[in-house]
């Protein structure tokens, strides 16, 4: 069974700011949208972040995956934005790419 955990300074895009309750509900109960997209932590070491469709999400290859949600988007080019944003914050918080770093300070 899929664990999703949320991050604890939730980044959301503006159009999905309308639809927050809706969409974060939508996630809860496993409901796959194409149209909304998650941010979430690289499933891989070259990168940051990786963003999804929450019905990519919620396919098979993720059921045994724990996830943690850094942000929520709209649309994709929002779901660009709202990762830009991520990026922005974690260097400017970190002076670096260290997203484990950044999000220890960010919990704080």
């Amino acid at each position: 069974m899929m664990r999703i955990s949320w991050f604890d300074r939730l980044y959301v895009g503006e159009k999905a700011k309308k639809k927050r309750y809706r969409i974060i509900q939508g996630i809860r109960k496993s409901i796959p949208r194409p149209d909304i997209y998650v941010i979430i932590p690289a499933s891989n070491g070259n990168n940051i972040l990786d963003i999804y469709p929450t019905a990519e999400v919620f396919a098979p290859f993720f059921r045994k995956e724990e996830i943690l949600i850094l942000g929520i988007a709209a649309d994709y080019w929002e779901a660009l934005e709202v990762a830009g944003r991520v990026i922005h914050d974690m260097y400017r918080i970190t002076g670096g790419f260290d997203l484990s770093s950044f999000m220890k300070e960010e919990s704080r």
